[in-house]
């Protein structure tokens, strides 16, 4: 699953599968630079979640930005083996096939994947991106909040998802490649626990939700996150105010009924993001990855990555 995320300007207009394109009128447009250093979570245009974009390459992975210099994504975005100089960060665009004028592109210098990551156990997965270089806010380009411990919604409260993924199963986004966004309620981890329950699967087993996971979606299914959004934002709304509560992780099949999606819930990893980030990490935005000249080969058991290593399972 994979998805991105920036904050900007547009309108909403329906789409198949319960999503939304974001649509960015050209009267709305503003000069590509920020006035003044933002506060996180404040769009300065009203509006949705938009953002992401190709760099030259394909796009694989969404993410979000938490500070200048740092993108929060998801550990399995990174299981494939390639060199870290090969991936790029790209912000402030949220159609694939059209460039924004606004569009930043930074390289990634380190990859941290969480040392307790389990592929077979979905468990702690995140990772953090180092940019080469911290990156300038601009009006497309703001910062979404972290959640601290205090912070925490209700069930059934009302986030958002983004992304570039499939719209269906089957089926893929297609040109010009609009970032999708659609709303889903957060659902309580026993409450989902036992919808997993309902006919599990061999490979998932009863109670597949830890306490490290948030869920997310409709026990009727039909709104969710598909192939193609992992790393991406589950983004909620506090008085005006936006929060990163969740990262896409996994799931089983899309917008099923009794499969709700299952993101890693921040607030667990807020001590080992900060151990990185530290006081950075005040100030989030959102990111869309992508990778050129993939490489084959070795698999680091390493949970921090140099530029010249090669990334894979742990």
């Amino acid at each position: 699953r994979i998805a991105g995320l920036v904050w900007g300007n547009g309108q909403s207009l329906g789409i198949m599968g319960g999503g939304l394109k974001v649509r960015t009128p050209d009267s709305l447009l503003l000069p590509c630079q920020c006035c003044s250093p933002p506060g996180c979570g404040q769009p300065r245009i009203s509006g949705r979640i938009v953002g992401g974009a190709d760099h030259n390459g394909q796009h694989f992975c969404g993410g979000s930005l938490i500070s200048a210099q740092w993108v929060a994504s998801a550990a399995h975005c990174f299981q494939l083996s390639a060199l870290v100089s090969s991936y790029h960060v790209n912000l402030g665009e949220y159609q694939l096939s059209n460039p924004s004028r606004c569009r930043i592109s930074s390289p990634v210098s380190q990859i941290f994947v969480h040392p307790n990551y389990s592929s077979t156990w979905k468990s702690a997965d995140i990772a953090l991106l180092q940019l080469t270089e911290p990156v300038q806010y601009t009006n497309e380009i703001l910062p979404i909040c972290l959640p601290g411990p205090s912070h925490s919604f209700p069930d059934n409260h009302m986030c958002w998802v983004t992304g570039w993924g499939r719209i269906d199963s089957e089926v893929s986004l297609p040109p010009p490649k609009t970032l999708q966004e659609v709303q889903v309620q957060l659902i309580d981890t026993a409450a989902c626990n036992a919808l997993y329950n309902i006919d599990p699967a061999m490979n998932i087993g009863r109670d597949p939700v830890k306490p490290d996971m948030i869920c997310a979606s409709y026990a009727e299914g039909q709104r969710d996150s598909c192939q193609g959004d992992s790393g991406g934002p589950l983004a909620c709304d506090h008085n005006g105010t936006w929060f990163l509560m969740g990262i896409v992780s996994w799931g089983e099949g899309c917008g099923q009924p009794n499969r709700p999606g299952v993101y890693v819930r921040m607030v667990a990893y807020g001590e080992w993001i900060w151990e990185h980030v530290g006081s950075g990490s005040q100030a989030k935005g959102g990111a869309a990855l992508s990778v050129a000249d993939a490489v084959s080969g070795g698999i680091s058991q390493e949970s921090v990555y140099d530029p010249m290593l090669r990334i894979g399972s742990i």
